[in-house]
């Protein structure tokens, strides 16, 4: 009972600290991994541990099918340079340059140090994307940073396997090599193959929570599938998440889709708490363990690994930009600007955490691996992560305008489809609907701000908030019960998000 009630309390205090974190514009990532370092401080905090097995499935899992949801193919393969650059080219030089730093600083076993330097490489941007979402800024950084997000998680986690391997006596270089690759390619196709299954397994769940929680099912099904088969459970989820987005959107009733996101985003966030909150916990054993010159020294070789990881990753967007002159005799896109705000949107999270946690409790240096990750996760998020937001401001970075004129573009079409699809209904309800297309029609083509309400969807909005209070005063009265009262309810709910901007649920005083 106590550590239920410590769990509400910290999920409360997560809410207000994300409240505070959108107040000033930085990651509630940030905030919270300051929240989990005061944490491992309190004497009277619960002592919780977590199975290393089970922390990978847990926390990874649902994290890698969220982002390779959510990232684009096409936007990929324009940006497959620069993604390249950064998730795969920039995670191997960090986990080099930090291995080394473990090897030479701390004493660790090769195996151990590269695992060290696996487990802190990739960035989480998803802390950046909390704040760039709600600025203007050049759509390709942010095309760039998603790209990332997806693809170094994949690169960092195949080489902590591997060394993980290597540092319990379970891996060789000649001999597994070629399994890994054949893994690699069993991976890819055993992700395709499975989304292919669920989309066909799952295409008569109608009910919006069953479809939620298969979707969760399914998640974590694939992953443990692919370590029973000895595949790359990274790669086959990524490919299995890629493959749904592209696919089984057109199979996905609107219900369905509503309470899928929500969903996602709530256990998403929970997970990012219960991360922090153990890494704390975690973090305040292992200094109990130590002596005080032991802490000392614990807590230099952090600081280097995090100074580390932050100049890895400044040098070599320099480096890859003076590359691309050179060699390629082409400006790189973008500015030293632009470049610049990449460079220091290397903050670490949750994939970090959770491949700490993942270590076997016999792992050579875990203590003091554990320790280096969790003060590079919160470095990261306190030094980067709350400069973020004016560091925008001193750059004035601008939004070149690519994605309202692809939604404009994309909402004229889909308009213009619904009327041909009326085209010869001379009925006065064609008429009607018709009337209403082609008005929207019009909206679309006024290219009005972006994520802002057009005076047609304030209208719109207006009239909703008339026909609640309308509702309401039908019930106070008695003249509906409450089963009528909540379908006229739904109804204005769907009414009310057609009408808000996209991507936001939007009010009348917004």
């Amino acid at each position: 009972m106590i550590l239920f009630e410590w769990i509400l309390a910290l999920l409360l205090t997560a809410v207000v600290l994300t409240s505070v974190a959108d107040r000033f514009k930085a990651p509630y990532p940030s905030l919270l991994a300051i929240a989990g370092a005061g944490l491992a401080f309190l004497p009277f905090a619960p002592d919780i541990q977590i199975e290393p097995d089970f922390a990978m499935a847990l926390f990874v899992a649902p994290a890698l099918l969220d982002a390779a949801f959510d990232t684009s193919p096409r936007d990929l393969k324009r940006n497959v340079a620069a993604v390249t650059s950064l998730a795969v080219v920039a995670v191997v030089l960090t986990t080099a340059v930090v291995a080394v730093v473990g090897w030479r600083l701390a004493g660790l076993p090769i195996a151990a140090a590269v695992a060290l330097g696996a487990i802190v490489a990739p960035p989480d941007a998803a802390a950046a994307a909390a704040v760039l979402a709600k600025l203007k800024i050049p759509r390709r950084l942010m095309l760039l940073l998603q790209g990332e997000s997806l693809l170094n998680d994949a690169t960092a986690l195949l080489i902590y396997r591997a060394a993980v391997a290597a540092a319990v006596g379970t891996f060789s270089i000649t001999h597994h090599a070629p399994l890994l690759l054949l893994s690699a390619v069993g991976s890819v196709v055993a992700g395709y193959a499975l989304a292919r299954l669920y989309i066909v397994a799952t295409s008569r769940v109608g009910d919006a929570a069953s479809s939620t929680v298969l979707q969760f099912v399914g998640t974590f099904g694939v992953w443990l599938l692919a370590e029973r088969l000895t595949l790359s459970p990274i790669i086959t989820v990524v490919v299995y998440a890629m493959t749904l987005a592209q696919t089984v959107t057109r199979r996905t009733e609107a219900r369905q889709r509503i309470s899928s996101y929500s969903v996602w985003e709530t256990a998403i966030f929970v997970l990012n708490v219960l991360a922090f909150v153990l890494m704390g916990l975690q973090a305040r054993h292992i200094l109990e363990r130590l002596s005080g010159a032991e802490r000392t020294q614990a807590l230099l070789i952090s600081l280097s690994v995090l100074a580390a990881v932050i100049v890895v990753r400044i040098v070599w967007v320099a480096v890859y930009r003076i590359t691309l002159r050179l060699v390629a005799r082409k400006p790189p896109p973008g500015n030293v600007r632009s470049a610049f705000l990449v460079s220091w949107t290397g903050m670490r999270g949750l994939v970090t955490l959770a491949t700490a946690f993942a270590l076997p409790a016999e792992f050579p240096g875990r203590d003091l691996i554990v320790l280096c990750a969790f003060c590079v996760v919160l470095g990261t998020l306190v030094i980067q992560g709350l400069t973020l937001n004016p560091l925008l401001r001193l750059l004035r970075l601008e939004d070149d305008g690519s994605l309202e004129r692809e939604t404009s573009e994309a909402r004229v079409a889909v308009m213009q489809a619904a009327l041909d699809s009326l085209a010869g209904d001379t009925s006065p309800a064609a008429a009607a609907v018709r009337e209403q297309y082609a008005a929207a029609r019009k909206v679309a083509e006024d290219k009005c701000e972006p994520q802002a309400a057009t005076e047609h969807d304030r209208l719109r909005l207006h009239a909703i908030a008339a026909q609640r209070e309308a509702l309401h005063r039908l019930r106070t009265r008695g003249s509906v019960g409450d089963e009528a009262f909540r379908r006229i309810q739904e109804e204005l709910d769907w009414a009310e998000l057609d009408a808000a901007p996209a991507g936001s649920f939007q009010s009348l005083t917004t």
